[in-house]
Protein backbone atom coordinates (compact mmCIF):
# COMPACT_ATOMS: atom_id res chain seq x y z
CA UNK A 1 0.00 0.00 0.00
CA UNK A 2 1.43 3.30 -0.91
CA UNK A 3 1.86 6.40 1.82
CA UNK A 4 -0.28 9.34 0.88
CA UNK A 5 2.11 12.29 0.28
CA UNK A 6 0.12 14.11 2.81
CA UNK A 7 -1.54 12.57 5.63
CA UNK A 8 -3.65 14.47 8.58
CA UNK A 9 -5.60 12.95 11.20
CA UNK A 10 -7.94 14.78 13.18
CA UNK A 11 -5.93 17.78 13.02
CA UNK A 12 -7.06 20.85 15.27
CA UNK A 13 -5.59 24.59 15.33
CA UNK A 14 -6.70 26.76 18.18
CA UNK A 15 -5.65 29.81 18.69
CA UNK A 16 -6.06 32.49 22.31
CA UNK A 17 -6.88 29.08 24.38
CA UNK A 18 -5.96 31.32 27.34
CA UNK A 19 -8.21 33.64 26.33
CA UNK A 20 -11.37 33.48 24.47
CA UNK A 21 -10.88 30.07 21.74
CA UNK A 22 -10.88 30.51 18.00
CA UNK A 23 -10.86 26.93 16.75
CA UNK A 24 -9.53 27.93 13.38
CA UNK A 25 -9.38 23.85 12.41
CA UNK A 26 -12.23 21.29 14.57
CA UNK A 27 -11.17 17.87 13.31
CA UNK A 28 -9.47 17.41 9.53
CA UNK A 29 -8.60 14.15 8.07
CA UNK A 30 -7.42 14.14 4.53
CA UNK A 31 -4.93 12.23 2.39
CA UNK A 32 -3.32 13.48 -0.92
CA UNK A 33 -1.36 11.00 -3.13
CA UNK A 34 1.64 11.89 -5.20
CA UNK A 35 0.91 13.70 -8.10
CA UNK A 36 -2.21 14.51 -7.17
CA UNK A 37 -4.18 18.47 -8.06
CA UNK A 38 -5.91 19.49 -5.17
CA UNK A 39 -7.60 22.88 -4.73
CA UNK A 40 -8.86 24.19 -0.94
CA UNK A 41 -11.48 26.55 -1.19
CA UNK A 42 -13.37 28.38 1.28
CA UNK A 43 -14.92 31.89 2.17
CA UNK A 44 -12.21 34.35 4.44
CA UNK A 45 -11.92 32.71 7.79
CA UNK A 46 -12.96 29.82 7.10
CA UNK A 47 -9.69 27.65 8.24
CA UNK A 48 -8.20 27.01 4.26
CA UNK A 49 -4.89 29.48 5.00
CA UNK A 50 -4.15 28.18 8.33
CA UNK A 51 -4.62 24.45 6.70
CA UNK A 52 -2.05 25.59 4.04
CA UNK A 53 0.01 26.76 6.72
CA UNK A 54 -0.10 23.51 8.45
CA UNK A 55 0.50 21.24 5.58
CA UNK A 56 3.32 24.03 4.46
CA UNK A 57 4.95 23.69 7.52
CA UNK A 58 4.48 26.73 8.30
CA UNK A 59 2.31 26.52 11.58
CA UNK A 60 1.64 23.20 13.59
CA UNK A 61 -1.57 21.82 14.75
CA UNK A 62 -2.91 22.25 18.39
CA UNK A 63 -3.43 18.12 18.33
CA UNK A 64 -3.61 15.45 16.16
CA UNK A 65 -0.75 14.10 13.56
CA UNK A 66 0.86 15.61 10.10
CA UNK A 67 2.57 13.02 8.13
CA UNK A 68 4.66 14.04 5.41
CA UNK A 69 5.83 10.92 2.94
CA UNK A 70 5.51 8.96 6.38
CA UNK A 71 7.75 11.36 8.59
CA UNK A 72 5.91 12.91 11.45
CA UNK A 73 6.30 16.25 10.63
CA UNK A 74 3.85 17.38 13.92
CA UNK A 75 6.37 16.27 16.13
CA UNK A 76 9.65 17.87 14.63
CA UNK A 77 11.40 21.42 15.78
CA UNK A 78 11.49 24.23 13.81
CA UNK A 79 15.43 23.80 12.49
CA UNK A 80 13.89 20.23 11.13
CA UNK A 81 10.96 21.86 9.94
CA UNK A 82 13.15 24.45 7.86
CA UNK A 83 14.86 22.08 6.32
CA UNK A 84 11.84 19.90 5.38
CA UNK A 85 10.07 23.65 3.70
CA UNK A 86 13.21 23.82 1.55
CA UNK A 87 13.56 20.54 0.62
CA UNK A 88 9.89 19.03 0.40
CA UNK A 89 8.02 22.10 -0.36
CA UNK A 90 7.83 24.28 -3.12
CA UNK A 91 6.06 27.40 -2.42
CA UNK A 92 4.33 29.81 -4.81
CA UNK A 93 2.45 33.50 -3.17
CA UNK A 94 0.02 35.81 -4.28
CA UNK A 95 2.63 38.54 -4.16
CA UNK A 96 5.11 36.79 -5.81
CA UNK A 97 7.94 37.47 -2.74
CA UNK A 98 10.88 37.81 -5.01
CA UNK A 99 13.76 40.31 -3.94
CA UNK A 100 13.31 43.25 -6.06
CA UNK A 101 17.12 44.32 -6.40
CA UNK A 102 18.31 40.45 -7.72
CA UNK A 103 17.78 39.11 -11.38
CA UNK A 104 15.69 36.21 -11.82
CA UNK A 105 18.45 34.08 -12.16
CA UNK A 106 19.72 34.62 -8.37
CA UNK A 107 15.57 34.81 -7.30
CA UNK A 108 15.25 31.46 -8.30
CA UNK A 109 18.57 30.26 -6.82
CA UNK A 110 17.92 30.92 -3.59
CA UNK A 111 16.83 27.95 -1.97
CA UNK A 112 19.97 25.86 -3.45
CA UNK A 113 22.03 28.75 -1.61
CA UNK A 114 20.62 27.30 1.49
CA UNK A 115 20.79 23.96 0.90
CA UNK A 116 24.46 24.26 0.03
CA UNK A 117 24.90 23.32 -3.40
CA UNK A 118 27.94 24.54 -5.14
CA UNK A 119 27.91 27.57 -7.55
CA UNK A 120 27.53 25.85 -10.80
CA UNK A 121 25.41 23.33 -9.88
CA UNK A 122 23.05 26.01 -8.64
CA UNK A 123 23.51 28.16 -11.61
CA UNK A 124 22.31 25.19 -13.53
CA UNK A 125 19.49 24.18 -12.02
CA UNK A 126 18.05 27.46 -11.88
CA UNK A 127 18.55 28.08 -15.51
CA UNK A 128 16.57 24.67 -16.06
CA UNK A 129 14.54 26.15 -13.75
CA UNK A 130 13.52 29.07 -15.73
CA UNK A 131 13.30 27.21 -18.86
CA UNK A 132 10.93 25.16 -17.43
CA UNK A 133 8.82 28.18 -16.98
CA UNK A 134 9.76 29.76 -20.56
CA UNK A 135 11.38 32.35 -18.81
CA UNK A 136 14.81 31.70 -19.52
CA UNK A 137 15.61 34.17 -22.12
CA UNK A 138 14.98 36.97 -18.78
CA UNK A 139 17.16 35.60 -16.44
CA UNK A 140 19.23 38.21 -15.96
CA UNK A 141 16.19 40.94 -15.73
CA UNK A 142 15.70 41.69 -12.28
CA UNK A 143 11.73 42.18 -11.03
CA UNK A 144 10.87 45.69 -12.05
CA UNK A 145 11.36 44.91 -15.35
CA UNK A 146 9.38 42.21 -15.79
CA UNK A 147 5.25 41.59 -16.19
CA UNK A 148 3.40 40.60 -13.04
CA UNK A 149 3.22 37.28 -14.82
CA UNK A 150 6.65 36.97 -15.55
CA UNK A 151 7.25 37.63 -12.09
CA UNK A 152 4.96 34.93 -10.79
CA UNK A 153 6.79 32.64 -13.48
CA UNK A 154 9.66 33.70 -11.91
CA UNK A 155 8.35 32.29 -8.51
CA UNK A 156 7.28 29.22 -9.81
CA UNK A 157 10.49 28.60 -11.06
CA UNK A 158 12.27 29.14 -7.37
CA UNK A 159 9.22 26.82 -6.08
CA UNK A 160 10.69 24.09 -8.47
CA UNK A 161 14.19 24.47 -8.29
CA UNK A 162 14.48 21.86 -5.07
CA UNK A 163 12.66 19.39 -6.81
CA UNK A 164 10.19 19.21 -3.97
CA UNK A 165 7.26 16.68 -3.47
CA UNK A 166 4.83 19.20 -3.47
CA UNK A 167 4.30 22.65 -4.69
CA UNK A 168 1.96 24.75 -2.89
CA UNK A 169 0.17 27.68 -4.68
CA UNK A 170 -1.41 30.45 -2.18
CA UNK A 171 -3.69 32.32 -4.47
CA UNK A 172 -1.36 32.37 -7.26
CA UNK A 173 -3.78 34.58 -9.61
CA UNK A 174 -4.88 36.80 -7.18
CA UNK A 175 -2.44 40.01 -8.40
CA UNK A 176 -2.56 39.36 -12.42
CA UNK A 177 -4.95 39.92 -14.99
CA UNK A 178 -7.44 37.31 -16.36
CA UNK A 179 -5.68 36.28 -19.20
CA UNK A 180 -2.23 36.67 -17.51
CA UNK A 181 -4.10 34.56 -14.43
CA UNK A 182 -5.15 31.68 -16.86
CA UNK A 183 -1.80 31.67 -18.17
CA UNK A 184 -0.22 30.86 -15.11
CA UNK A 185 -3.14 28.40 -14.80
CA UNK A 186 -2.11 26.69 -17.73
CA UNK A 187 1.45 26.65 -16.78
CA UNK A 188 0.31 24.08 -13.55
CA UNK A 189 -1.56 22.20 -15.70
CA UNK A 190 1.61 21.37 -17.65
CA UNK A 191 3.53 20.66 -14.42
CA UNK A 192 0.93 18.55 -12.81
CA UNK A 193 1.00 16.81 -16.54
CA UNK A 194 4.87 16.38 -15.92
CA UNK A 195 4.35 14.42 -12.36
CA UNK A 196 4.47 17.48 -9.57
CA UNK A 197 1.98 17.34 -6.82
CA UNK A 198 0.11 20.32 -6.86
CA UNK A 199 -1.98 22.29 -3.81
CA UNK A 200 -3.48 25.34 -4.53
CA UNK A 201 -5.98 27.21 -2.18
CA UNK A 202 -7.85 29.65 -4.22
CA UNK A 203 -11.23 31.47 -3.73
CA UNK A 204 -11.61 31.47 -7.35
CA UNK A 205 -14.22 28.61 -8.49
CA UNK A 206 -12.74 29.22 -12.29
CA UNK A 207 -9.26 28.89 -10.88
CA UNK A 208 -10.17 25.60 -8.68
CA UNK A 209 -11.38 24.06 -11.60
CA UNK A 210 -7.91 23.60 -13.31
CA UNK A 211 -7.42 20.82 -10.23
CA UNK A 212 -8.31 16.92 -9.90
CA UNK A 213 -10.34 17.42 -6.90
CA UNK A 214 -12.01 20.68 -5.09
CA UNK A 215 -11.93 20.50 -0.82
CA UNK A 216 -14.42 22.84 0.51
CA UNK A 217 -13.63 24.42 4.13
CA UNK A 218 -16.27 26.05 6.31
CA UNK A 219 -15.65 26.36 10.25
CA UNK A 220 -12.95 24.39 10.36
CA UNK A 221 -14.08 21.11 9.28
CA UNK A 222 -13.80 19.91 5.58
CA UNK A 223 -17.35 20.78 4.02
CA UNK A 224 -17.00 18.87 0.67
CA UNK A 225 -14.31 16.99 -1.10
CA UNK A 226 -14.90 16.11 -4.47
CA UNK A 227 -13.40 15.24 -7.89
CA UNK A 228 -14.08 17.69 -10.44
CA UNK A 229 -15.22 16.33 -13.94
CA UNK A 230 -12.92 17.39 -16.99
CA UNK A 231 -14.26 18.35 -20.21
Amino acid sequence: MQVPLIDLRNIRKTYGEDKVPVHALRKIDLAIKNNEYVSIMGPSGSGKSTLMNIIGCLDTPTEGQYFLEGEEVHTMNDNTLARIRNRKIGFVFQTFNLLPRASALHNVELPLIYSGLPADERKKRAEKALEQVKLGHRKDHNPNELSGGQRQRVAIARALVNRPSLLLADEPTGNLDSETGEEIMELFDILHKKGNTILMVTHEEHVANHAHRIINILDGNIAQDRGVVKK
